[in-house]
């Protein structure tokens, strides 16, 4: 058996420590790189539409299904205290403080996380990041930096889509098969939702969770040994980094948002 020596704990520790700081250096290189970004609309166009139309038919879907899960649960439990015609307002409600900025994370995790991650470690391991290196040409700026601003402005549009189409689908649910007024539906719907404390809430979340899951996304790449094992386990740190980030940071900002 061997026993953990200080020095070993202090190695520990500074590897750790190391880490943090190399990714706070590549956070702040990417947010100052948004003039370079500006400058050359093209790349950020790609990479929007890159992430955003690829993602879109998973996230149109899943907000689907999430909104007849919650039609149909709403339906069953409001209909015990004879207020079936709220279900408008909770599926609402839920769908834009929670659901939708948080499964619509997950989902960009899965989806265009990783395929960040592995794109961006195909070319560590490629040798293009130090051939432009070479070439006194910034892989930060011409790489990482039009996929970071694009994660960020997709994020929460995809968000949008999970929320409308989910509350669509709560629609559905409620009343084109479990008959409630359609009226009663979309009124509590309006009157229950408050534009600023739950819309924008949701939106300041997405906001967070875009920036949390292409950053992970493009540091786990960035960093990744340049083999396929390495960049296969890169893709896999991509995925529960940024769920754990997500979760985390839903909590925060929850308990920060709805109790001021």
């Amino acid at each position: 058996m061997r026993w953990w020596h200080p020095s070993d704990i202090g190695f520990a520790l500074r590897s750790k420590a190391v880490g943090v700081g190399q990714a706070t250096r590549l956070l702040l290189r990417l947010v100052g790189a948004l003039g370079y970004v500006l400058k050359r609309p093209a790349l950020l166009r790609d990479q929007i539409h890159f992430l955003g139309n690829y993602s879109l038919a998973i996230i149109g879907v899943s907000g689907l299904f999430v909104g007849f899960v919650l039609g149909l649960q709403g339906y069953y439990i409001l209909q015990r205290y004879g207020s079936t015609e709220a279900v408008g307002m909770m599926v609402a409600l839920t769908l834009l403080r929670e659901l939708g900025p948080v499964v619509t994370a997950l989902l960009f995790a899965g989806r265009a996380g990783t395929a960040l991650t592995a794109e961006i470690g195909l070319m560590k391991a490629g040798e293009q990041l130090s051939a432009m290196e070479m070439m006194a040409v910034d892989p930060v700026e011409r790489i990482l930096a039009p996929r970071f601003w694009a994660g960020l402005i997709t994020m929460p549009l995809l968000a949008a889509v999970f929320s409308a189409v989910g509350v669509i689908g709560g629609w559905i649910v409620g009343v084109l098969m479990l008959n409630i007024d359609g009226g009663a539906f979309w009124g509590q719907m309006q009157n229950g939702v408050d534009v600023l404390t739950d819309l924008g809430n949701g939106v300041i979340k997405s906001f967070v969770f875009g920036v949390t899951v292409t950053f992970v996304a493009l540091l786990q790449g960035f960093v990744a040994k340049p083999t396929p094992e390495g960049v296969s386990r890169a893709t896999t740190r991509t995925v529960v980094m940024a769920s754990l980030a997500v979760l985390a940071l839903d909590f925060l900002l929850t308990a920060t948002m709805f109790s001021i």
